[in-house]
């Protein structure tokens, strides 16, 4: 994937004031990634992962809220682009577990698949960019973004 085509380039940083403004880069992620790409968000709990998958997410048509996937491990949305595979890897102990779960298949039939704390899975998607959003000491509402791949 060429790195310039989105919105936030390899190694750059960026600061996200609010959630308006993490929905924002999301909307901007969902754009830019071509169909069936897989993205990878890291960050600590509260970091807004799900937040800029919101963003994402609206921006491909979806109107309905976006949860966390946590417990249920993986979300599909419809969308009029088509469905966005929002997966949370944090409680898996082993990726099988996911492949298990037919991960491959969905993915292959998602426009675009947003997986958290997917670590285990980055050598299988080594295009896949990861994006890592970050608290900002001192300011609660401000998360750093950076992208990482």
């Amino acid at each position: 994937m060429n790195g310039s085509s989105l919105p936030l380039l390899l190694g750059e940083a960026r600061l996200l004031r609010g959630p308006d403004e993490q929905r924002a880069l999301g909307a901007a992620l969902a754009l830019a990634l071509p169909a069936g790409a897989v993205l990878f968000l890291e960050g600590e709990l509260g970091a807004g992962k799900t937040t800029l998958t919101g963003g994402l997410v609206a921006a491909l048509g979806f109107a309905e809220a976006v949860t966390s996937p946590t417990y249920a491990l993986m979300h599909a949305y419809p969308t009029p682009a088509g469905r966005v595979l929002h997966v949370d890897a944090y409680r898996v102990r082993d990726v099988a577990e996911l492949y298990a779960m037919d991960l491959e298949a969905l993915i292959a039939g998602s426009r675009l698949s947003v997986i958290e704390w997917g670590e285990g899975l980055y050598a299988d998607y080594p295009d896949a960019p990861i994006v890592r959003l970050e608290h900002v000491a001192d300011e609660p509402e401000v998360r750093r973004a950076v992208r990482l791949r």
